[in-house]
């Protein structure tokens, strides 16, 4: 048995497909299916049936596939603690972040880091919170950026930095002559709201979640992907929204005129750093940590913040 027949068996076990898998894997279908066959010969047992298609795990090769995860990860570790012995920060890093965050934290940090750190690939996607957690789960990224906390027991979460929400009120609202909001005042209802899969929609209706207000009387329903699009329709006197922190900076002067801050403290969602608690890479983790910090540490000063929870019907943290 191989370390190399093991990552040929969890191919196989991702695509369900043997020339998928060693097209994956860079080999030939022949090699792959030989090595495959010869482990389970070595095994006596059959990891796959062949009949199906797509390819189906055995009762036993779902128990192999379990364990040759852990060994393959193991022999990684290896390499990533004599990597940190000699002091090296290289390679390839593959890492997701959320849609709300990428835009904005991006162009803050990217070219300090590649300066910094030249060696290194970067391998940056965007994509929701949900499909971060089953990419690390699954080895195929090592860390993603996305809003926490997420009480995942297979998940280190380290917090990079914390977001005020800043309401943005166009000037027919009741809120516009305030200089200051407070959430028990918030009306879910009147708030244009990112569309479901944003963990940052999820967080507002959190906020707002032991707030009462009455039965919706609009004549009209709406979620958007875009906080551009909701800030428009604002402007168009449509309701208003709320922002993280880091969109507003960019906004035109006369749209920062419709910025609201909330008393303090300030609701704020908590941006994080999360990996698998294996910690592979760790030495790159931490120094893509250190570099987002920095950076953020003199673009956010707000200190007095209480973190909302971007899971689902979670209390207030």
């Amino acid at each position: 048995m191989t370390i190399t027949q093991l990552q040929y068996v969890l191919a196989v076990a991702e695509y369900k497909n043997f020339t998928k898998a060693a097209e994956k894997v860079f080999v030939t279908q022949p090699t792959l299916s030989m090595q495959v066959q010869k482990l389970e010969e070595e095994l006596d047992v059959k990891i796959f049936n062949r009949s199906k298609k797509p390819i189906e795990l055995t009762s036993v090769g779902i128990q192999i596939i379990n364990q040759a995860k852990n060994i393959v990860n193991e022999s990684n570790r290896i390499a990533d603690i004599v990597e940190q012995q000699k002091g090296y920060i290289g390679g390839e890093f593959r890492i997701g972040i959320i849609s709300t965050v990428m835009p904005t934290l991006l162009p803050m940090f990217l070219k300090n880091f590649v300066n910094k750190y030249p060696k290194v690939q970067l391998k940056i996607e965007e994509m929701t919170t949900d499909v971060i957690i089953d990419r690390i789960k699954e080895g195929h990224l090592d860390a993603g950026i996305a809003a926490s906390p997420l009480d995942n027991d297979a998940l280190v979460e380290k917090p990079l930095y914390y977001e005020p929400f800043v309401a943005y009120v166009p000037p027919n609202h009741k809120f516009h002559q305030q200089d200051y909001i407070k959430v028990n005042q918030l009306d879910p209802e009147e708030i244009l709201l990112l569309e479901d899969g944003h963990c940052f929609k999820d967080s507002i209706l959190n906020l707002c979640k032991n707030v009462s207000y009455v039965e919706n009387t609009k004549a009209f329903h709406l979620e958007s992907g875009s906080f551009e699009t909701l800030t428009r329709l604002s402007d168009e006197g449509l309701g208003m929204t709320l922002l993280p922190y880091l969109h507003t900076m960019d906004l035109p002067e006369k749209q920062k005129q419709n910025l609201r801050y909330f008393e303090k403290p300030n609701p704020a969602r908590e941006i994080s750093i999360i990996h698998h608690k294996n910690e592979l890479k760790s030495h790159l983790i931490e120094a893509l940590k250190q570099v987002i910090s920095g950076v953020v540490k003199g673009a956010i000063k707000f200190q007095d913040v209480k973190i909302i929870s971007p899971i689902q019907n979670s209390k207030l943290k």
